[in-house]
């Protein structure tokens, strides 16, 4: 039943051939690896006007020639990121890069910073789009975690059936936010050059006596949160179809204008409309509101806002697991995120991802505001170290034309390290979390690593001299009774050696005498040691008697305890017996060099 209802929801088990097939092309691409950078629009020009509104409306022309400035950044991550996507074809993105050029902690760091910054994408974009909804349908924001959290599941299960159903199915709503995103600009501005514009809005130059460097450096660093997600298509280059490292290079650029575009579009329809933020409203509800009523165009915007904000999270379940695949290769994660599921997926990176995230979304409420600060700065510590590490690579190699490229990526890592800085000092109440998560993180990549090392180190031998040492064996079979389980286990290790022995463990003289004479009279041709336990205790004699054998014979043989046991024809009968076979298999395996075996005995009632 079980396996029945994973293929239902999950689909039928895909060949190792058919990966090329799950490459993606650009289009598919765009929507799937685009989806986070994309879906800031929602929230960016939002998190400006929260900043600039500390010191009331006459400061809200600030967020134009802010806006302007997060744009000027973008270019030149687009930039540096291409050239990234060119260097290292491969993907990777900052992690590959840093560690490359900067050294292994370095490449950690910057890697840690990459998977938290993930696994809260996955909770920003689920409580940004719950907000979608709640400011459409106010009676639901008691529900917002609940709502987050089924998305997020939605979410998952859409990306274990594969990465091309996935973007099959979820491109579309995310091309209709762009659409109506442009719609909604070009129906804005034509209204406000027909006279719809706010009557009161503050021309830009406006002198504002209240406003400090530090308030427009926290609201441009608000703004840089709209830049999240640019990384994503350079970690994911593996999954591009062929040419990869072009067809990303591509994408990646196409973003940057459609990102661009929306951005400027709608903080000028803010600023032209005078729109401030509100608890119960988003800023791009109420630019639809003003610019359409709230008709049929405004519930439409409203919910592919809500639901682009919600697929925003998909780019993480494309490039967490790949990251996480990268960084168990390299012995800094558990080799079980290197694993491709049925359906080709790295099923593990994705299950990891959902369940941190819906940690996150309840632990903080739902709440967005209390979540971007800390994703925005996890992401931007990547971006420094990228572009560090690229110029380190430029300066190392000096390919043809290098002086232009290092100076693309100087300009991009003087400015990341400026907003990251600046995130840190004016938002370092909201952030802090990071610089305990990112040791934690990282302490966990070195020790993950140590033990993988000290193990292969263990396991590794001389090809030369080492070679199997041929023993004899002695075979202990624990018994309880005398039964078809009991019957079926001799009869299996006789079949393996002449060396065997039976061994019960009685509690009282009467049951030992019991057993003594029916083990006689049945006559099984192996012999049968009575242990007394006075303290009602099975493993504690038989480990003493196991001690025995190995002291007199593991010279020679090779032990192994054969534990009989029956398996019930249903699940839940399972329960109703004592698992003293389970128990006693558990307890030797932690505490005994030896073989351990168990022979199955399946009942048919």
């Amino acid at each position: 039943m079980a396996n029945r209802m994973k293929r239902l929801l999950i689909g039928r088990p895909m060949k190792s051939k058919e990966l090329e097939g799950e490459k993606l092309g650009r289009l598919k691409a765009l929507a799937i690896l685009s989806s986070d950078a994309l879906s800031s629009v929602a929230y960016g020009t939002e998190q400006i006007l929260i900043a600039l509104m500390v010191v009331g409306f006459a400061a809200v022309w600030y967020s134009i020639p802010i806006s302007i400035a997060v744009l000027g950044l973008l270019l030149i991550l687009i930039l540096s990121y291409r050239q990234t996507i060119f260097a290292y074809p491969m993907g990777g993105g900052a992690y590959i890069v840093a560690k490359n050029n900067l050294g292994t902690t370095t490449g950690l760091l910057a890697g840690g910073s990459l998977l938290i910054d993930y696994i809260l994408t996955v909770a920003v974009s689920a409580s940004a789009g719950t907000d979608a909804i709640t400011s459409a349908f106010p009676s639901l924001h008691d529900n917002r975690i609940l709502i987050a959290t089924l998305v997020i599941l939605f979410l998952t299960l859409m990306n274990l059936r594969g990465v091309t159903e996935s973007a099959s199915v979820l491109a579309i709503p995310i091309y209709l936010f762009v659409i109506s995103i442009f719609v909604l600009i070009i129906s804005g501005t034509i209204r406000y050059f027909t006279g719809g514009a706010h009557p009161n809005i503050p021309e830009i130059g406006t002198t504002v006596s209240n406003v400090s460097l530090f308030l427009l450096l926290k609201a441009f660093s608000s703004g840089c949160s709209a830049l999240t997600g640019v990384e994503a298509v350079s970690n994911a280059i593996p999954n591009f179809k062929k040419p990869a490292d072009k067809n990303a290079a591509a994408t990646l650029v196409m973003m940057g204008v459609i990102l661009g575009s929306m951005f400027l579009g709608i903080s000028l329809l803010a600023y032209w409309y005078g729109i401030t933020p509100r608890l119960e409203e988003t800023v791009v509800s109420q630019i639809a509101a003003s610019t359409f009523g709230r008709g049929f165009m405004y519930y439409f915007i409203q919910g592919v806002t809500a639901l682009i904000l919600f697929l925003a999270a998909n780019t993480a379940y494309s490039a967490f697991p790949l990251l996480a695949f990268m960084l168990a290769k390299d012995k800094y994660m558990p080799h079980a995120f290197m694993v491709r599921g049925d359906r080709l997926g790295f099923s593990n990176g994705i299950i990891f991802l959902a369940i941190f995230s819906i940690v996150l979304v309840v632990i903080f409420g739902g709440h967005t505001e209390n979540l971007i600060p800390m994703y925005a700065v996890g992401v931007f510590i990547p971006f420094t170290l990228s572009q560090l590490g690229m110029m380190i690579r430029w300066m190392r190699l000096k390919p043809k034309g290098w002086g232009g490229k290092f100076a693309i990526n100087t300009v991009g890592m003087l400015t990341t390290l400026s907003i990251t800085l600046i995130f840190i000092f004016t938002k370092f109440s909201q952030v802090w979390l990071v610089f305990i998560f990112l040791p934690v993180v990282m302490l966990l990549f070195l020790r993950i690593n140590r033990h993988y090392v000290k193990v292969a180190d263990e396991l590794r031998i001389d090809l030369a001299t080492d070679k199997p040492v041929i023993k004899g064996s002695t075979v202990v079979v624990p018994v309880a009774g005398i039964t078809r389980v009991v019957n079926n286990s001799i009869g299996y290790a006789k079949s393996l050696t002449d060396n065997v022995v039976a061994v019960y463990v009685g509690f009282d003289d009467e049951s030992i005498e019991r057993m003594e004479a029916k083990w006689e009279e049945w006559n099984p041709g192996v012999r049968l040691i009575v242990l007394r336990s006075s303290y009602r205790s099975i493993t504690r004699p038989l480990l003493k008697f196991i001690d025995t054998v190995e002291w007199k014979t593991a010279d020679t043989d090779h032990i192994t305890i054969l534990i009989p046991q029956f398996v019930t024809k249903h699940w839940w009968q399972h329960i109703l017996h004592n698992q003293t076979g389970l128990l006693l298999r558990t307890f030797l395996f932690n505490r005994k060099d030896i073989v351990i075996a168990t022979v199955p005995y399946h009942l048919k009632h």
